[in-house]
């Protein structure tokens, strides 16, 4: 087990499974089956991400160092939200971007029955530790345990 403090930027608490990407994720090309074609489990549909690609990442912890990709990027996400396809939490590496943040943040403050709680900067040893499958708990100040 190992913890690790970053900086909440959607507050919140869950306990979940791990999905990892070591590469940024483009939002708009893995959600876009979730998204247009009613895919409930939000399956990444990112050929050019091998850590995600066909991987479930609904209710899954999602673990990434940044999100890439165009200006859709928070509206995407704001719009998995709104169809309760989104993850668990959504936890970076890195500095979140601000397309992401915008999106993420959206989405806490306008839909009511929607919670995704959003840490950030927790550093490239968080991404070197966990592994897919792994359990990762958030709490409300910002650490996150990996099991």
């Amino acid at each position: 087990m190992k913890v690790f403090k970053g900086r909440m930027v959607v507050p919140g608490s869950v306990t979940a499974e791990a999905v990892v990407s070591h590469g940024g994720l483009n939002t708009l090309a893995s959600f876009q089956k979730a998204l247009q074609f009613g895919d409930k489990k939000a399956t990444c549909g990112d050929q050019n991400n091998p850590d995600l690609y066909g991987k479930q990442m609904a209710g899954k912890a999602l673990c990434l160092p940044q999100t890439i990709g165009s200006t859709t990027g928070g509206l995407v996400i704001y719009c998995a939200c709104s169809l309760k396809r989104q993850p668990a939490c959504m936890l970076f590496s890195k500095p979140i971007d601000s397309l992401a943040g915008a999106g993420v943040i959206l989405a806490d403050v306008w839909l009511d029955d929607v919670k995704m709680p959003v840490v950030d900067s927790l550093g490239e040893e968080f991404l070197e530790y966990v592994k897919d499958g792994m359990q990762v708990s958030v709490g409300e100040d910002g650490e996150v345990t990996v099991e």
